[in-house]
């Protein structure tokens, strides 16, 4: 944009508070600022499943910061703030926690304010609330304390000497240090030779609010040697008080059914959500390793012929969303909608893919009681279909049980290609990473097309180490895992993504 005198004008940068880790922390302005920026510089500490909302234009910048470790220097990463608003972009500085609290945030805003460039802060949820809280600890109690102070437990080395006072801090009740693990012993020293007593409940909670938080306790005169025992590295949040004592009866977010399971999503990319939501919930570390991708068909004759004659159909089948969507998008851009359906019924094969259809203001007619092509068939027993034309828009590939079933019922079959499910071209690498660390607990199949894909990755001969599960959804699912040389440890018996999310709880609860 330029202005007046023909110089361009500069850009703004939005610094965020991406929150403590977990991505529904993310405040509604900080996901607006997310969608809205050209570029967005983000840290270590900032979930990486947030940069989901950034437009598929925006450049993304790595900062680093991990443990001391820059990326980054300081200096550098504020002179790109100032470049690449200093282009006229809009740029999202996401920082984890909150950027006022211990996060820089106020130097970088210093020199964007000296620069003359515009910006915003938006406040984000401090680990040093949203960590003590997911592991079950009140900073504040009525019964306990009415006090709480934050501190960092790594001062600026370029200050010579501390500017914490020890004394008046160990009058506190409950005090959180963050970034003080490597030195807690010296922390703990600090505060029991300035009064306070070695007795006094501690905990430490690293990676807090994730599916990888881990939480131990004791006492401030113990906690360091606990910490040694259990090999206990940054990131984590060090709180000391009797709230600790809480823990005991509070602790809610460890105990989650799934808390902590690495469960793989195999379903293509704009499917997974649901899925990812319900298994977030549950506690469960979601890893999206999509094996497949939804294409269109290699041509349109056929589901743009039928499109033409729509009003000769007496029914139409929907074997999923994905043939919902191709469908209505195909009519749209023909210049036609849901009003050119009139007198043809509807039946979908299961209640998701019945939602997609009246999302569109179209009832569904027939949802069967068994959610694969052997309900369908059921459905149809009762009804007249001598002579009747059945259009069936599916993937183009897939089994021919619909159309079988329903020509010998008297029907004239229409099967057009509505969509492909195509190779996802994800590397074996991504996911062969995770299972050696051990971040893998199972993998979940939703179709046969992402069992046969994850193979195409992999390799055909791959096997999965003993300790990685796998959950199917539905019988067809499972025929083809088995196929392929895999055991089936989950199977539920109702074939949705939300039977099969509450089939992996209470195989986990068992």
């Amino acid at each position: 944009m330029k202005g007046s005198k023909g110089l361009s004008k500069p850009g703004k940068v939005y610094i965020v508070g991406a929150g403590p880790g977990d991505p529904g922390l993310l405040t509604l302005r900080g996901k607006k600022c997310i969608e809205e920026a050209d570029v967005i510089v983000y840290d270590h500490l900032v979930n990486e499943d947030l940069l989901g909302f950034a437009r598929k234009d925006a450049r993304m910048v790595y900062a680093g910061k991990r443990g001391g470790d820059h990326t980054i220097p300081q200096e550098e990463l504020n002179m790109i703030l100032v470049r690449e608003a200093g282009k006229g972009l809009n740029v999202a500085r996401l920082k984890g926690g909150d950027p006022f609290v211990f996060g820089r945030g106020g130097e970088e805003a210093e020199v964007l304010s000296r620069a003359g460039i515009p910006f915003e802060v938006v406040p984000g949820i401090t680990s040093a609330i949203a960590v003590p809280a997911y592991a079950g600890i009140p900073l504040t109690h009525r019964g306990y304390t009415s006090t709480v102070a934050f501190v960092t437990g790594h001062e600026d080395p370029g200050k010579g000497k501390s500017g914490i006072d020890w004394r008046a801090l160990s009058g506190i009740g409950t005090i959180v240090f963050l970034m003080g693990v490597k030195n807690l012993a010296q922390v703990a020293a600090n505060l029991i030779g300035n009064g306070k007593s070695p007795g006094t409940p501690a905990s430490l909670i690293r990676w807090g609010t994730t599916a990888d938080q881990r939480t131990i306790t004791g006492t401030l005169g113990d906690i360091a040697d606990r910490a040694k025992e259990n090999r206990f590295t940054p990131p984590a949040i060090f709180v000391v008080g009797d709230v600790v004592r809480l823990r005991a009866e509070l602790e809610w977010f460890e105990k989650r059914p799934l808390f902590g399971k690495g469960v793989v999503i195999t379903r293509p990319e704009p499917q997974a959500d649901e899925m990812a939501e319900l298994l977030l919930r549950e506690g469960a570390r979601v890893i999206r390793f999509p094996t497949v991708r939804i294409a269109p068909p290699e041509s349109w004759e056929g589901l743009d012929g039928a499109l033409g004659r729509i009003e000769d159909y007496r029914w139409v089948v929907f074997t999923s969303a994905n043939g919902v969507g191709f469908f209505f998008r195909r009519l749209k851009e023909a210049g036609r909608d849901v009003r050119d359906l009139k007198g043809v019924g509807v039946c979908t094969i299961g209640p998701a893919t019945a939602a997609a259809v009246e999302k569109l203001g179209l009832r569904v007619d027939i949802v069967p009681r068994e959610f694969v092509s052997e309900g369908v068939v059921k459905a149809f027993q009762g009804v007249d279909l001598r002579g009747k034309r059945v259009l069936l828009p599916r993937a183009a590939v897939a089994r021919d049980v619909i159309p079988r079933g329903l020509a010998e019922l008297g029907a004239k079959v229409d099967v057009v290609v509505a969509y492909r499910t195509v190779n996802s071209g994800r590397k074996r690498s991504e996911l062969g990473k995770l299972i050696g660390e051990g971040k893998v607990d199972v993998i979940t199949f939703t179709s046969p097309s992402t069992v046969s894909n994850f193979f195409e990755i992999m390799g055909k001969d791959y096997a999965l180490p003993a300790g990685v599960e796998v959950a199917c959804i539905g019988p067809v699912t499972e025929k083809a895992a088995v196929r392929a040389g895999l055991r089936v440890d989950i199977l539920q018996e109702t074939y949705t993504v939300p039977g099969l999310v509450q089939s992996l709880v209470e195989y986990y609860k068992r």
